[in-house]
């Protein structure tokens, strides 16, 4: 992974595939090579993490999520 491929914000993911961005943090938020910047929980403050997705890991969990197998009917 190049440092300076295009990295993906959490909204520009949600808009290109259609998700809710909740699903997309959810879907890359422990994922190793996602950067994460922000500020830890305080005894005041709730944690505050931006998430930017580099291309690469963005290619990795869509061809992962394309080769879910779908049931088949009885």
């Amino acid at each position: 992974m190049a440092a300076l491929e295009k990295h993906y914000t959490v909204v520009e993911v949600a808009e290109l595939w259609q998700f809710s961005p909740d699903t997309v943090r959810g879907l890359f938020r422990n994922r190793p090579g996602v950067l994460k910047v922000g500020t830890g929980e305080t005894r005041h403050k709730r944690a505050y993490i931006s998430l930017r997705i580099p291309e690469s890991v963005l290619q990795q969990v869509h061809a992962e999520l394309r080769c879910v197998p779908t049931r088949k009917a009885a």
